[in-house]
C-alpha cells in the first residue's frame, strides 16, 4: 500500500494563493505525481493485455521444434507425393518401348514409399548385383571376420572393391564373392529382405532398390564403410545412363549392369535433401543390348526426375 507524505496546513497567517493560480506548495507536485502515477498504470495495464493475447495466440499454435527452411518445390516425400501424371509419363515412355521388357522402381530413402511399373518379374542382374557382394564383404569386416587389408588375387581387398564397383571388373567380383562364400551371400541378402542366389544372379528392379535404399539410410554398413561404397559409385566406366539422363544439379552414385541382351542401371539420386532409389532394368529379347534400350534408360530418368523434384520459376 503507498503512503502519502502528511503536508502541513498553511498557518493562520499565511497568505491566500492569487485566484486562478495554483499555488506553490506541495499540493500541487503530490497532484502531479499522482498524475503520472495513473499513466504508469495505465500504461502497465496495457502492456499485461497485450502480452497476455500476444501469449494466448502463441500458445494456440502447437509447438513442432525448431522451424528448418525448406525448399518447397522438393516434396517432403517425393516418391510418395509424386503426382498421378507420373504413372501416364512412365506408361506412355513405357509402351513407346514396348520391343523391351522393362521393369523400374523407385524407393524414398527417407520412408517405407515404393512405387514400380512395367515388369515387376526377375531380371540377371548383371554387375548391378556387386553392390550386394560388396555390402556383404564390408559386412564381414565390421564383424571382425575379414579385412580390407586381406590378400586377393594380386591385390588386397580394399582394391578388389573399388575395383568391382568403379570398374565394374568381373574378376574381382569372383574374388570377392569367393571370400564371401555363397551361402553366406544368400543368408547375407536374405537379412536384407531379398532372395538372391548368386549362381543364377536374379533380382527384380523393387529388388534393387531396396538394397539401395537400405545402404544410403545407413542400415547395411557403418558410417565410414558407407560413404566409402557411395563413393566407388561416382564417376564410373560408364556414365551414359541414369547419369546422363539426369539433370544438372542432382548428385548421382549408381551402378550400372550389361550382359547378353540386358541393360541396366541403378541409382541413388539426391537433390535439396531428398534423395531416392531409382533402378531401371531392360532386357532386349534379340539377345544383345542397344542404343534403345539405353535411350529408354535416360528418358525413364528425366520424367521421374521432372515429377519428384519439379522446377519451380524464379520468384514463386
Amino acid at each position: 500500500m503507498s503512503v502519502h507524505p502528511v503536508v502541513p496546513k498553511p498557518g493562520p497567517g499565511a497568505p491566500l494563493p492569487p485566484p486562478g493560480r495554483p499555488s506553490s506548495g506541495t499540493p500541487s507536485s503530490s497532484r502531479k505525481r499522482g498524475h503520472r502515477r495513473l499513466l504508469i498504470l495505465a500504461l502497465v495495464v496495457v502492456l499485461v493485455i497485450v502480452g497476455t493475447i500476444t501469449l494466448a495466440v502463441f500458445r494456440s499454435v502447437p509447438l513442432t521444434g525448431s522451424v528448418v527452411p525448406t525448399q518447397p518445390a522438393i516434396p517432403a516425400s517425393p516418391v510418395a507425393a509424386a503426382p498421378p501424371s507420373l504413372q501416364d509419363t512412365v506408361e506412355d515412355i513405357l509402351s513407346e518401348a514396348d520391343e523391351y521388357r522393362i521393369g523400374l522402381a523407385l524407393a524414398d530413402v527417407s520412408g517405407g514409399a515404393q512405387r514400380t511399373f512395367g515388369d515387376g518379374d526377375t531380371f540377371t542382374a548383371a554387375s548391378t548385383a556387386k553392390i550386394l557382394t560388396a555390402a556383404a564383404y564390408y559386412h564381414l569386416v565390421e564383424n571382425g571376420q575379414a579385412s580390407l587389408d586381406d590378400a586377393m588375387g594380386d591385390y588386397d581387398a580394399a582394391f578388389q572393391l573399388k575395383a568391382m564397383v568403379n570398374d565394374s571388373n568381373n574378376d574381382s567380383w569372383l574374388l570377392l564373392m569367393d571370400a564371401v562364400g555363397y551361402p553366406e551371400l544368400i543368408a547375407y541378402a536374405d537379412s536384407i529382405g531379398v532372395t538372391y542366389d548368386p549362381e543364377q544372379n536374379l533380382l527384380t528392379a523393387a529388388d534393387m532398390a531396396l538394397i539401395l535404399k537400405e545402404l544410403y539410410a545407413g542400415e547395411l554398413l557403418d558410417k565410414d564403410n558407407t560413404a566409402e561404397l557411395l563413393s566407388y559409385m561416382r564417376d564410373t566406366n560408364n556414365e551414359d545412363l541414369i547419369p546422363a539422363g539426369s539433370r544438372s544439379g542432382v548428385d548421382v552414385h549408381h551402378k550400372y549392369g550389361e550382359v547378353s541382351g540386358e541393360l541396366h542401371d541403378a541409382a541413388l539420386l539426391s537433390y535439396r535433401g531428398s534423395t531416392f532409389a531409382l533402378v531401371i532394368y531392360t532386357e532386349n529379347p534379340d539377345g544383345a543390348p542397344d542404343d534403345g534400350q539405353a535411350q529408354v534408360i535416360r528418358d525413364l530418368t528425366r520424367a521421374v526426375e521432372d515429377a519428384l523434384f519439379p522446377v519451380v520459376p524464379a520468384g514463386k
